[in-house]
Order: C-alpha cells, then structure tokens, then sequence
C-alpha cells in the first residue's frame, strides 16, 4: 500500500471517529442541578473567638493588644480579675475569626462546621482549642454557638533560622463545631407557587424546563423570564416537599452554552468552551530580548600624576529580535480545532493572553473574551 494510499485510510478513520463524537448525545441533567429554589439559600455567619492551648506558637501580645483585651475580657466574664497594670505575656493564645454557613431549614440543636482563622501573627493553630465563641448573621443576631478542638491539616518546624512549612497552618476547621441556637424563618415558595431559578440565564434551556415540568404536571410552570419559571404547587406541606422533590430529579439536557474564553491575567490560565470558533487569520509572533552586562574595572592613574584610583563600570547592551513568522491560523469550528491553531502559534500562555485580545479585536475570535 502505497503512503498515498495509507493517508487517505488514516484520514478516512479520523473523519469517522469525528463524525461519531459530533453525533453523541449531550448528556442530561437533573433540575437539581442547573437550578436552586427562589428563596431557600444559605447564609453566612461570622463570630470573633480565641484558640488556646497553643504550644507557643501564638499570637506575639507585644504586636497584637487585641489578643490581651480579649484574654482580660473573658477571664473578667469568668469572675477572674486582674490587678490593673498586669503586663500579659502569652504564647499559647491566638486571636481568630470564625466563619461558617447556616444551611437552609438548620434546626436549632442541628451541628454545623466551622471554619477558624488567625488575625493575627500566630505562626500555627496546630492543637488549639476555640473557646464559646457566638456566631452572627448579618442582622447582628446570634445564630450558633461555636467551640471545640481546631483540626489544621498542615505542619511546620523551624530551627537555626531556617523554617519549613507543608500547607497552611494559619486556618482550620472544627467539623461540626457550632451549635445553631436560633432558626432562620424559610418559606418554601409563596402561596400556591413555588419559583425555580436557573444558575445562569439561557432562555432555551428555560424552555426545556418548562417543557419537563408541564410533561410531569401538565399546566404548572410557566416562564417568567430566562432565568426563572413559576410553577404552581400544591398548598399543603407534606405535598408540596414529594412535588417539589420529583422536579428537582427531572432530567433534561440544556442549551449549550454562549462561546466563552476565560483569561486569568495574573496566572496566565485559559480556558475556552467548546462552541468557540476561529475565523481566518493570520498571526506573526516574536519575542525582544534585551541583556545588559556589567564589567567592573580599576582605572589606576599613571605615577607622579596627582590622580586617584577609580572604580568603573562597563555596561554592554545586547538587543535581539527573535524572527516571528507569519502563522496563517484557517477557520476552526470545534475545540480540538481551535486549539491545534492555538499551539500552531508556539506562544506561551502569557503571549497567548495578548494574542487572544488581538484576535477578538479583529473578528477572528468568534467567542466573548473575559479577562479575570
């Protein structure tokens, strides 16, 4: 069999095998999924505690007086009082801010985790131990109590002036660490409604879901908008939660997506869908490298002359322009398309970024370009 020959039957199986991942069915989605139900969300609490029981790696009291205030605060609420004028030096105490997320529906009693972190210079939260710290909302009300053994996945060591950490030893986390005390009042729609609301707009994908929900309970939701859609549930509880939990275990297949490249300009990452398309184009790329060499050197005056030694310094400036030739990039309308053109360029991430702005700025890129 000739080379000829051969090309053409290599050819032939990429075109089949094309031909059978084009024709693959999109892959189905629960409602779950690609929606949330208006009105039940999480919410977020804050509180300000202190570790203890740290082996000296807390916080420095000389540079935080927070910490100090707060000790002399808690031993005070403790019936411990201090003679006025009494210079605290602690090292096994740390200043944190303790963050967690109050799910929908939380009971009172029910345990949630609870994120700690350090305000202040503790080196590690290592075996500390969070005292009663009250946890707030937004509304300034106390929603949970927190307290427990502070689990940091991480270790350090240091000795000679030399210091080697693994992971972060200034955050951890207690798993079911905080007590909800007080309960967020969550209606479960309004009246005899119940309101979906899609992660993202895309009115197509509105459609299929309307279309899913009336094929479940014929005449229920209807649009309001591209991103959410009424659907008329029934009133008692018991009933509304069965209906509501059928909806959500609908599958259904969305709408792809709008093209969309993503640049993230501070670690050069990029990342693009797969109904990104290229136009022709033609692309020259090259790199400008500029070196400076310095030569230090003595001038030492002749005998007899009066003058002085010297220190001098020879610089030598070198610019090279590496040759950037023309690439001619053909229309792409797949992923694997668009990034063989991509690499055809021989650019680094960093360059691509460039390159990607001046692409979209001359029509070739046929994709939203969003820098984050």
């Amino acid at each position: 069999m000739t080379n000829l020959k051969k090309f053409d039957v290599i050819l032939g199986i990429l075109c089949l095998l094309s031909l059978f991942v084009l024709s693959q069915p999109a892959q189905a989605e629960r409602v779950k999924d690609i929606a949330t139900i208006a009105g039940v969300r999480n919410n977020q609490l804050i509180g300000y505690g202190i570790v203890v029981g740290l082996d000296g790696s807390g916080d420095q009291t000389t540079q935080t007086p927070f910490t100090i205030q707060s000790i002399i605060s808690m031993l005070s609420n403790l019936g411990v009082t201090l003679p006025p004028g009494t210079n605290l030096q602690l090292k096994n105490v740390a200043a944190v801010m303790v963050t967690a997320t109050l799910p929908p529906f939380a009971r009172t009693g029910q345990q949630i985790d609870i994120t700690v972190s350090s305000m202040g210079n503790a080196k590690s939260l290592r075996g500390g131990t969070l005292v009663l710290t009250p946890l707030k909302g937004a509304d300034g009300g106390i929603y949970a109590m927190a307290q427990g053994n502070v689990l940091v996945s991480g270790a350090g060591a240091s000795a000679g002036g030399s210091r080697a950490v693994v992971n972060h030893l200034s955050v951890g986390r207690i798993a079911g660490g905080a007590t909800v005390e007080r309960e967020v009042p969550m209606l479960l729609g309004q009246g005899e409604y119940v309101y979906f609301d899609l992660n993202s707009t895309d009115f197509g994908t509105m459609q299929k879901l309307v279309e899913a929900i009336n094929r479940m309970a014929p005449g229920s939701a209807s649009a309001a908008d591209g991103r959410q859609v009424r659907v008329k549930a029934p009133v008692n509880a018991n009933e509304r939660v069965a209906f509501v939990g059928r909806i959500e275990n609908l599958e259904l297949t969305p709408m792809q997506m709008a093209a969309k490249v993503i640049v993230n300009g501070r670690t050069g990452s990029v990342v693009m869908n797969q109904a990104v398309m290229l136009e022709n184009c033609a692309i020259a790329h090259g790199n400008l490298s500029v070196t400076v060499n310095a030569e230090n050197a003595i001038s030492q005056p002749n005998p007899l002359s009066g003058g002085q030694t010297a220190g001098t310094t020879n610089a030598q400036i070198d610019i090279k322009q590496e040759s950037g030739g023309l690439v001619n990039l053909r229309s792409a309308a797949n992923l694997a398309d668009v990034v063989k053109a991509l690499n055809a360029i021989g650019a680094n991430p960093q360059d691509l970024i460039a390159i990607l702005q001046a692409m979209k700025s001359s029509g070739a890129l046929r994709a939203e370009l969003e820098v984050i």
